[in-house]
């Protein structure tokens, strides 16, 4: 069964606007039952007391794992291969998760963290 019109019963069928409905009655927007019903908005609360609290940052240069065997033989002059590169940015975390990719600096004879690149995780990905 071929249901095709030619172009110009087409045409005729949507410039038509007598197409035998009837009217269109004006009504208030929808509205969904299922929604909740609006409520005032909270008023801001100062979360500045949560700045205060102190958290733990550390630089991981890099890592490995080496089997107990060779770590019991390790002395003074040992060297033992981590799994970074020379020059790579180095993790930061803030107490153990990953926040961001970092460089060493020195300031003032101290050394300091020239943030690269944020994780993208922020510091919501931290809470767990």
């Amino acid at each position: 069964m071929n249901n095709q019109f030619p172009d110009n019963e087409f045409d005729n069928l949507m410039n038509n606007s007598d197409l035998g409905l009837p009217p269109l009655q004006e009504s208030a927007p929808f509205t969904n039952p299922f929604d909740a019903a609006p409520t005032a908005q909270a008023p801001q609360q100062d979360l500045s007391f949560f700045g205060k609290i102190p958290v733990n940052v550390t630089l991981e240069v890099a890592s490995t794992e080496i089997p107990l065997k060779e770590l019991m033989e390790v002395d003074t002059s040992s060297v033992i291969m981590l799994d970074k590169l020379a020059g790579e940015p180095l993790d930061v975390k803030v107490n153990g998760a990953l926040f961001a990719k970092a460089e060493v600096v020195v300031m003032n004879g101290n050394y300091g963290l020239r943030i690269l690149e944020l994780t993208g995780t922020g510091l919501n990905g931290l809470a767990s």
